[in-house]
């Protein structure tokens, strides 16, 4: 049914990296508010969810006289592009389908607006990927830094998986019987 799970995409060395430089906590949370977004729409949970746990893999850290900048960062960044082409690159090495994985891609790429200041109508999915994010905001950035360690985070996504496949099965479920 799934190509790739998110159990899968955080086995990658790579992805733990950069979802730990963006914040592993955040990420898992936006990913577990995806799913509930997408539940309550027509949005592919499957989707919502790889897109939010890779939102922010595209961080670079903007540091100033050894300290952490988040107006420098707030000014210069383009994490969304970088995480855009980051995501997309790691779901085809990993075997996904390649029109979900450009959907995944595109929803990391607008799932912020601070670079196109709004000119862009998203789609559904990319606003559920939008949504899920700003539900776990903090001021000056400070969700980035939450803490979970490996092990939480390899439950929490084992438990998002088995969600995403009922979810899924149900779907499927329900349109056979239409």
């Amino acid at each position: 049914m799934r190509n790739v799970t998110l159990t899968d995409i955080f086995q990658l060395p790579f992805a733990r990296k950069y979802l730990k430089r963006a914040g592993l906590a955040h990420a898992i949370t936006v990913a577990r508010h995806a799913y509930y977004f997408a539940t309550e729409t027509t949005v592919n949970p499957d989707l919502a969810t790889k897109a939010a746990l890779l939102h922010d893999i595209g961080h670079y850290t903007w540091f100033r006289n050894g300290k952490w900048d988040y107006t420098l960062y707030k000014q210069n960044d383009i994490h969304a592009i970088k995480g855009a082409e980051r995501a997309h690159k790691m779901l085809i090495r990993l075997g996904e389908n390649p029109v979900a994985a450009k959907e995944i891609a595109v929803a990391i790429l607008f799932h912020t607006d601070s670079y196109f200041l709004g000119t862009v109508k998203r789609s559904e999915l990319q606003e559920v990927v939008a949504m899920a994010d700003e539900a776990d905001e903090e001021p000056g950035g400070q969700h980035h830094y939450k803490t979970m360690t490996e092990e939480e985070a390899i439950f929490e996504l084992a438990n998002l998986d088995k969600l995403v496949e009922q979810s899924m099965k149900n779907q499927n479920e329900w349109q056979q019987s239409v």
